[in-house]
């Protein structure tokens, strides 16, 4: 048995930046008072979603990685003895900008980051107006307990990045998270956006038996066009629910995932070994036309 207690922190944010670090702070702390071992935060924690608008002023909130945000999370990590996964808006170089998540173990050791592949550009998620695209490669953080892979929201669609991070070694896939419902939309195409993002997060956890732990922002921020739908969640390595927050709520949650259920899975359902890697060339085209 080799299993893990993580901790899921679903929060609001205002615009005082010092605020909200200082408030995932002290939830990270209740998640170490519940026994996380690993704490996931959500996509850009420490600021609004500020995607909503194109707004050069927007720019300013970018910080280095590492730098400030993260020494103090180091510091945080060390005393707590948790691994801590945060998602920040990093300024690279002038007019270079990423979408960011760095990984500190829990001795406080910077272990690295991963920068977000996949940029979105849709109403009220004008990303691309602020992102490059991440060119990291993807990513696996050997932490004290356990290899991590970190993707990051719009990164969640793309069972190529689940696979390939998986087959990098990660024992559980994470996904810092940022994502919502429009305020004028109707509730069944609320139900149905919402079990689509889910579903397609479970089926990266059934397809390479590893679990998957998604952790998303909640409320309305600055009366913007989006209501963010909580939901935070995390499976086993069969895609079983075995936590959903709420839609509406912050939660502090800690769940214990069973890292030696991926061994059983993977030789009952042996997807990865059934793969056929000869044939799947064509993954590497942006379109087959019949010409």
């Amino acid at each position: 048995m080799k299993k893990v207690n993580v901790g899921l922190v679903q929060m609001s944010c205002i615009k005082d930046k010092n605020s909200n670090i200082e408030k995932a702070k002290e939830k990270i702390k209740e998640a170490a008072q519940k026994g996380a071992n690993i704490v996931c935060l959500q996509e850009i924690f420490s600021t609004l979603y500020f995607c909503d608008v194109e707004d050069y002023d927007n720019f300013d909130l970018a910080e280095q990685i590492p730098g400030p945000t993260t020494d103090s999370l180091s510091a945080l990590a060390g005393e707590l003895g948790v691994v801590i996964i945060a998602s920040l808006f990093e300024k690279r170089a002038e007019g270079i900008y990423h979408n960011t998540t760095a990984v500190l173990d829990a001795d406080g050791t910077y272990l690295g980051k991963y920068r977000k592949m996949h940029i979105p550009d849709d109403p009220a998620f004008y990303e691309k107006f602020y992102f490059t695209p991440g060119d990291t490669g993807y990513k696996v953080f050997k932490t004290k307990f356990g290899r991590l892979g970190v993707l990051i929201c719009w990164d969640q669609w793309y069972p190529e990045a689940a696979r390939i991070t998986a087959m990098m070694g990660a024992e559980i896939l994470f996904y810092p998270t940022a994502i919502g419902w429009a305020r004028e939309q109707d509730e069944q195409t609320n139900t149905d956006q919402y079990n689509a993002w889910q579903v397609i997060q479970q089926s990266h956890a059934v397809a390479n038996g590893i679990p998957v732990v998604s952790v998303n922002r909640v409320g309305d921020e600055q009366e913007g066009e989006m209501k963010f739908w909580g939901g935070s969640f995390a499976t086993n390595a069969q895609g079983r629910v075995l936590y959903q927050a709420s839609h509406d709520k912050e939660e502090v949650e800690v769940v214990t995932l069973d890292l030696a259920d991926s061994d059983f899975f993977r030789k009952h359902w042996p997807f990865f070994r059934d793969r056929r890697i000869d044939s799947y060339q064509p993954i590497t085209q942006r379109y087959l036309d019949e010409e």
